[in-house]
Order: structure tokens, then sequence, then C-alpha cells
């Protein structure tokens, strides 16, 4: 299914643009979707499991945070990344 990933602060400068979509069924998947498709960005903020590093966050849709690479996605669903310290 389609997710969109959107990228904010530090994170848009390592993918190098501001959105991308990608497939993926669940966190896990979208982030490796990611790796596969933004390798620099992967180099960057992901570990080699495909999980974020700790510098950043993952929200859902604008309204959770998770960090769970089980956690099911729905059809157009949209992912947030951006750095931990944003909004200090």
């Amino acid at each position: 299914m389609h997710v969109r990933v959107e990228f904010f602060g530090i994170p848009r400068s390592r993918a190098g643009r501001e959105s991308i979509v990608v497939e993926g069924t669940n966190l896990g998947e979208v982030l490796a979707s990611l790796r596969t498709a933004l390798p620099e960005f992967a180099d960057a903020c992901l570990r080699e499991d495909n999980t974020l590093r700790p510098e950043y966050l993952l929200n859902v849709n604008g309204t959770m945070f998770s960090k769970s690479l089980d956690r099911p996605l729905n059809q157009n669903d949209t992912l947030i990344v951006l750095s931990a310290d944003v909004g200090g």
C-alpha cells in the first residue's frame, strides 16, 4: 500500500526532498523502503535494523509518535520524520 513520508529539518536535508511515497504495510516495511529509495537518508538517519536513530522521531498522521516497527499502517497514511529536538 502507498504511504507518504514527509521530512522536516535535518531529515529533509538528508533525504534531499520534502516527501516521498513508498510501499509498506507497517513502519518497518516503510523504513526498509526508505533505505532502498533514499540511501543517503538511510545512512544518516537509520540504524542497520531499519529503526530510526535516537535523534529522530516518526509521527503517524500528525497524531501520534511511534517507534514500533510492527505498527500497522493504512493506505495513504502520512508519516512525518523530524529531529527529536524540534520544537525546543
